[in-house]
Order: C-alpha cells, then structure tokens, then sequence
C-alpha cells in the first residue's frame, strides 16, 4: 500500500478493471447487483456469514475516513444462484450511521443490502474501484474460510455509498461461477 505525506494508508484499487476478462461486464456494471442477480437466476438468495463489530481493513480505513481504531459493523454475506456462491458482499458501516433511518441495516438477516441502497433516490453510489485480490488480501483469507478451494485470485469491486453525509462501503468479491450458466 502507499504511504501518503501524512502518513495515513492510501489503497491501491483501481479507477478500471484492467485485463478483467468475462469478469469486465460484471465488475463496471453500477446498476444494482442484486436486481442483475435476481434476473439471471431463477433460485437466487442472500447467505448471510457474518454480522459483527469489527476493525476496518486498512484498505477501507482512508476510503471511509474512519480512524485505524474505531470498531466497526461489518456484514459479510454470500450472494447465491442456483444453490451455488456467486459473490461475497462484504458490507462496512461505521457506528455513526447505524442510527435514524440507517439503524436496521444491522437487521437485514437474509435480505440483499442493495435493495435498501438502491430503493433511495437519495442515496448515492460513488465511483467504482476495482482489485484482482489474492491471498495476501483479508477478503480473500475471509472467502477462504467459507470455500477452502477457490481461484488463486479473484476480482473484486468496490464503491462508497452516500446518503446524507454518512458512508457505506461495499465490497463484492466475484467467483468463476459467476461466468457460467
């Protein structure tokens, strides 16, 4: 990662999905993934994995200006077709958020969080920024949890979502099955 002058972590995704491959009309596609998934397949479904308070990645921590220290919600989820993992979604709010009319983010169990992001004219997505992350990557350590035998590296994407100066930052994490069908 780079140092910038004030000593804070900058991240090192990119602004386009360089030698993305298939994975290219997936990754720049800022329409909601949950609407795309649900239309592609027949039996679709929101896994949940994970809810917990939590530190940042240091990749989010710059993007989020949050501080290294501050404890965080975190909500990783496996979006499912056909029975199969598709995608990671790794969801980060900070606390500040989790109140007024973002306070049942933490309860959405099985519900797709970009139904709730995507329902809000008001909320706004910021750009996209992609990463091929491998297995010096905490998502990828986090994926591998789940499903110990996956590609030796995976694309991700990444975006910001605003909604009345409050962030949230969600992460998706694409398998090759994604590519079939």
């Amino acid at each position: 990662m780079l140092q910038t002058k004030n000593n804070k972590t900058k991240d090192t995704w990119l602004k386009k999905p360089i030698l993305s491959g298939d994975y290219r009309n997936w990754l720049v596609d800022a329409g909601s993934l949950t609407l795309r998934l649900q239309s592609r397949y027949q039996n679709f479904c929101v896994k949940p994995l994970m809810v917990a308070y939590a530190k940042a990645n240091q990749d989010e921590i710059f993007p989020l200006k949050i501080n290294c220290r501050e404890r965080i919600f975190i909500r990783n989820v496996f979006l499912m077709g056909e029975q199969m993992p598709v995608v990671f979604a790794h969801s980060v709010l900070p606390n500040k958020i989790l109140r007024g009319r973002w306070r049942g983010l933490k309860e959405l169990g099985a519900k797709p969080l970009g139904a709730s992001l995507f329902s809000n004219p008001k909320v706004k997505r910021k750009t996209l920024n992609f990463k091929k992350i491998g297995n010096n990557h905490p998502l990828y350590q986090e994926v591998k949890k789940y499903v110990p035998k996956i590609a030796h590296s995976l694309w991700a994407r990444r975006s910001v979502f605003e909604y009345q100066h409050a962030n949230i930052m969600v992460t998706e994490v694409f398998f090759p099955t994604i590519l079939t069908k």
